[in-house]
């Protein structure tokens, strides 16, 4: 009789008969669930051995959010003598899932190991020929295993017992593929011990993949007098609606929005973040809150709130999510300020104190104060994140959420995900690595990185791969080239060459990634040499753009999109594998999803053409194969070692996809 044990204890070790140690993927302690999308493969391993020379098994059970036992899948060692082992398992739908490990006692493959050695050697023939017949027979006898499989198994049992046969030939008959591959399917399990329940939450794929682009709607549209005789207007969300067409034709899938809301008037700032504005001057959009309302209102000059309606319908119609910008603060002149005194920290002199990262002053912003009414700052919260829902957003990119305690993403994400499991929360978190995947394991399906800022060959094989490991489990990186906040040194001197080579990277390194609106047109300049801010920054003004200008990059992240949409592969986060190159400025990685695989090699020196020779990790592609440059159309004869030139001028990067 099979025995089960069943731990009820939550522990890093299962010990049962067979013990279960270190099982991944496990988020703090598993209180958390690791994060999946539909079809989404991800591994999932243990340490598991027991006493003596008896062989173990493993398997992964995977229940779905029925409660119903969804997929068996076993597990095989990761390597001879490791006592790792490890299974692929993916789940088809979105939901709240459990996994478990189960580790047993295989009496047949240990029996088998021990005829191996004793009947060459016409040791024990009988006994051992009869002691395999009866495990076969016991397997036969599983109410799970099929007929067909049941007379497979009785007619290999009853072989070994056949006297007229040679040992040798008896063993080899009875043991022979088809049995095995049963055995395999329908194995005879001794002392099975179930590791504890873990959760997994299987969300919708937009929380791992996808194209972001960022614009201000205020600036598309706007008008600026060039004599200064008139003030400038506003684009409006009528104007900003324009440029749709042309986002989607790059083949984005999310357009990001910064705050829409209503600007402050007391310490607004002026162009550059000067401590005085003119009168027309925009202010920033992250001063949220006038006369004219707070966060669940729009700026006036942008239109209605049924403008805004029209732009979400027309993006709808182009294949295209908003996204928008949840700031959680707000400027002097907010309705909160007025009503909800306690929501604000007051200095001794009575006035409340604003916001600031010495040096950086930002006077025209109230940071929230969560301790003297948090259940008053969640609720209200709550109510403004369901009206924007309510308006047709679904994705919300939570600015500086590090500066808000832990505690109250938990609550909000989770209390929105009760009731709308589709929405998906972006963490704008450049802090310490501690806080960002904490806040990730709380809650948030995205997060920033510091991809902006892994720019040499070895940083960015250290960081990516961090992040493509058992991070993956819970954060999945978005990887914007740039934003508002960071013009990196890398952009400002490389010239387009820099501007293709982070596109590249980023478009095929991860799942998810992100240009704000005046990548394509190479905008580098900065504020002041050493800093990264933009001259002119659009935080502060408005920044019409001529989109039709020449040397744009539209055709080339066109270009990278349309990759991404045709391969699988590049859909996926957790399959990044890096290879040997020998040049220090050339990055080679690839990813495989099923049959399909990209090979992608970047020169990483924006200035100089690169020479390198590139060794292949891919066995199972054989020692020749063609390769297709989805960049240029090139074909070429590829192997384990293969050669490259990289011309950033005209061509920083392969894109290698694997010809059938």
């Amino acid at each position: 009789m099979t025995e089960t044990l069943v731990l009820t204890e939550i522990s890093e070790i299962a010990a049962g008969r067979v013990p279960i140690v270190g099982v991944r993927p496990v988020v703090a302690g598993g209180r958390r669930p690791a994060h999946a999308v539909p079809g989404e493969p991800f591994e999932v391993s243990a340490t598991l051995f027991r006493e003596g020379h008896g062989v173990v098994g493993a398997n992964v059970v995977l229940t779905d959010p029925d409660g119903k036992q969804a997929a068996w899948i076993p597990m095989a060692a990761l390597s001879a003598g490791s006592d790792r082992y490890a299974a692929e398992v993916s789940a088809h739908r979105e939901g709240e899932w459990t996994f478990r490990v189960e580790a047993w006692s295989d009496p047949v493959a240990t029996w088998l190991h021990v005829a191996e050695v004793k009947i060459p050697a016409a040791m024990d023939v009988a006994v051992t020929m009869e002691a395999g017949a009866r495990l076969l027979t016991r397997a036969a006898a599983q109410p799970e295993v099929p007929p067909a499989d049941a007379r497979l198994l009785r007619v290999a049992a009853a072989t070994l017992r056949d006297g007229e046969l040679e040992p040798e030939a008896r063993l080899a008959i009875a043991l022979a593929e088809p049995v095995l591959r049963t055995l395999a399917r329908r194995p005879l399990r001794d002392h099975v011990t179930a590791g504890e329940e873990l959760p997994l939450l299987v969300e919708r794929e937009r929380a791992l993949h996808g194209a972001w682009y960022e614009f201000f709607p205020r600036s598309e549209g706007a008008v600026i007098d060039p004599t200064g005789c008139h003030p400038p207007r506003s684009g409006t969300f009528r104007t900003a609606a324009e440029r749709l067409p042309a986002v989607a034709a790059m083949g984005f899938d999310v357009v990001y929005l910064p705050p829409i809301h209503p600007i402050g008037r007391t310490n607004r700032k002026g162009p550059g973040n000067s401590p005085i504005a003119g009168p027309h001057d925009p202010g920033s959009p992250w001063a949220i809150g006038s006369a004219a309302g707070g966060h669940d209102a729009v700026h006036p000059d942008l239109g209605t709130i049924e403008d805004f309606d029209a732009f979400v319908a027309r993006a709808g119609e182009l294949g295209l999510e908003v996204a928008l910008d949840f700031a959680l603060q707000c400027s002097p002149d907010h309705p909160w300020v007025r009503e909800h005194p306690r929501w604000f920290e007051h200095r001794p002199d009575g006035s409340i104190a604003y916001a600031e990262n010495p040096p950086k002053k930002y006077q025209d912003i109230y940071p929230i104060c969560f301790d003297a009414d948090p259940g008053g700052v969640l609720a209200e919260s709550l109510r403004v994140l369901r009206h924007w829902m309510s308006h047709g957003v679904r994705i919300f990119r939570v600015d500086n959420p590090h500066t808000k305690p832990v505690f109250f993403w938990e609550r909000l994400i989770a209390e929105i995900n009760r009731t709308d499991p589709d929405v998906v929360f972006l963490a704008e978190a450049f802090t310490r690595p501690a806080i960002m995947h904490t806040l990730a394991a709380v809650g948030f399906q995205q997060s920033y990185t510091y991809f902006t800022w892994r720019n040499a060959k070895p940083e960015l094989e250290s960081y990516l791969g961090e992040l493509a490991g058992e991070a993956a489990a819970y954060m999945r990186p978005n990887l914007f080239v740039n934003t508002p906040d960071i013009l990196h040194a890398y952009l400002q001197e490389g010239g387009p060459a820099a501007f293709r080579v982070r596109a590249a990277l980023a478009a095929t390194a991860s799942p998810t990634w992100g240009v704000y609106a005046g990548f394509e047109l190479c905008e580098g300049e900065p504020a002041a040499p050493g800093s990264e801010e933009y001259k002119d920054s659009e935080k502060y003004q408005y920044r019409p753009r001529d989109w039709s200008a020449g040397g744009t990059l539209a055709p080339f992240l066109t270009t990278l999109n349309r990759i991404r949409r045709r391969h699988p592969a590049l859909r996926l986060l957790r399959n990044l594998r890096f290879h040997h190159a020998d040049d220090e400025a050339v990055l080679c990685f690839s990813k495989q999803a099923g049959e399909d695989t990209v090979i992608v090699v970047v020169n990483l020196d924006p200035h100089r053409p690169r020479q390198a020779t590139v060794t292949l990790d891919l066995p199972d592609l054989g020692p020749s194969f063609r390769v297709r440059d989805e960049l240029t159309g090139e074909v070429y004869q590829w192997g384990a070692r293969n050669y490259v030139r990289l011309d950033p001028s005209w061509q920083p990067a392969h894109i290698l996809t694997v010809e059938g």
